[in-house]
């Protein structure tokens, strides 16, 4: 797949990048050789390839689901500048 120059001016424009126009054509190039290599990834075939989500295999320990935290407010807020029964107090914020 082949780039052109508006598309790079398009794409920066949405990643919020300044992109200087001198330099739209080399990265036009650059993006356009990223994507060729996406597009031979795609050509691979993996239909007997096993989908894994670590290199290593491990499994992680379990806990059980309870509670560990509650109960003790004032412990947990005793550090905040600024608190009302049992909550943090924040500046009230508007635009």
């Amino acid at each position: 797949m082949s780039l052109d120059k508006e598309t790079v001016r398009r794409i920066a424009f949405l990643a919020r990048l300044d992109v200087p126009d001198d330099q739209l054509d080399p990265l036009a190039g650059e993006l356009s050789g990223i994507l060729n290599w996406i597009e031979q990834l795609g050509e691979v075939d993996t239909a007997d390839v096993a989908p894994m989500t670590s290199v290593a295999e491990m499994t992680l320990p379990w806990r059980d689901d309870v509670v560990t935290d509650g109960g003790y407010p004032e412990r947990v807020t005793s550090n905040a500048p600024d608190r009302h029964d049992g909550f943090y107090l924040v500046p009230k914020v508007v635009e």
